[in-house]
């Protein structure tokens, strides 16, 4: 009986994901505020369309990028109410559970006087022509925060 309750748990959660080979939107999330609570609903709103079949990817530029600094400020560590959520550790988590690629714009970090080693493990530098193209993809829905 519990194999059996096994198995319709894990039925139920893979009916949740997209199919494999099933289209998934793509969705190129920008975000430029250094407001922290707008930081944390663009990463709500990320992993709610990451959860519901889009394939998300996240490009930190401006003040935002100090969100994917190992030595983040503290407004982008400090939680949220009502779930208790900072921007850094949801995006975190979008990157963990989702596979969400996320990137800091290119002049960010140069800008800082900082390399990549200043990013936590997982975000990289965007390429200008690849964000261009994704952009200019009529397929990407485009939204800025």
């Amino acid at each position: 009986m519990k194999r059996l309750a096994a198995l319709a748990i894990a039925a139920t959660a893979l009916l949740a994901l997209p199919a494999a080979g099933q289209d998934r939107t793509p969705v190129l999330v920008v975000v430029t505020s250094g407001n922290a609570q707008t930081q944390l609903m663009s990463m709500i709103l990320t992993m709610q369309a990451a959860q519901k079949g889009a394939a998300p990817h996240v490009l930190l530029c401006g003040a935002a990028g100090d969100i994917a600094l190992r030595d983040a400020p503290e407004s982008a560590t400090t939680t949220q109410p009502p779930r208790d959520l900072s921007p850094q550790g949801l995006m975190q988590t979008i990157m963990q559970q989702t596979g969400t690629e996320v990137q800091v714009c290119a002049i960010y970090l140069p800008a800082k006087d900082l390399d990549a080693s200043a990013l936590i493990d997982g975000v990289t530098v965007a390429d200008p022509a690849e964000m261009g193209a994704m952009i200019a993809d009529p397929a990407v829905k485009v939204l800025g925060f």
